[in-house]
């Protein structure tokens, strides 16, 4: 059994007219919504092994507040090929686990977030800022997925502003 947590970056800022894209950070809603998702998640008791995060930094900032919350100890590969990077890419990560991790989280944007749920439980779900969609798969090996016929099922797809 294995389970992706997919977590699209909290709201971010767009204040600052000079800063690129890549660089802007959350704004005040975006601050507070990530760690009412950490608190749901720590409720729920969901603990990835591995986190994926897309090195821009609102969703730099969004892992350090829901993982701050939830005090996660887990291993963290940044990296600038999330950003804005489309559902394939994420799936290529996945696939390159062990097949003793069982739990992974992945921080990005859309539509890639979007385009992933989609991919992987076979129903659209909107990924607006700080959503949450988690699903459980029924394999062994992460490089299952690589096999069009996977599908898993969404367990919760939670919006940041149903927590508030």
């Amino acid at each position: 059994m294995k389970q992706l947590l997919i977590l699209r970056h909290a709201k971010s800022s767009w204040i600052d007219p000079e800063l690129s894209d890549f660089d802007r950070p959350l704004n005040e809603r975006g601050r507070r919504a990530a760690p009412l998702m950490g608190n749901w998640i720590a409720k729920q008791n969901l603990q990835p092994e591995i986190v994926f995060c897309s090195l821009a930094a609102r969703a730099q900032e969004t892992f350090q507040l829901v993982s701050e919350t939830t005090k996660w100890d887990t291993q963290v590969i940044h990296t600038e090929d999330l950003y804005l990077a489309p559902a394939h890419t994420y799936v290529e990560y996945l696939t390159q686990l062990p097949e003793h991790i069982n739990s992974a989280l992945v921080i990005g944007h859309n539509p890639g977030m979007e385009e992933l749920v989609y991919g992987q439980c076979g129903e659209f779900h909107s990924m607006p800022t700080c959503a949450l969609a988690v699903i459980e798969y029924n394999i062994h090996s992460w490089k299952t997925l690589l096999s069009r016929s996977v599908t898993g099922r969404l367990e919760h797809h939670i919006l940041a502003r149903d927590l508030e």
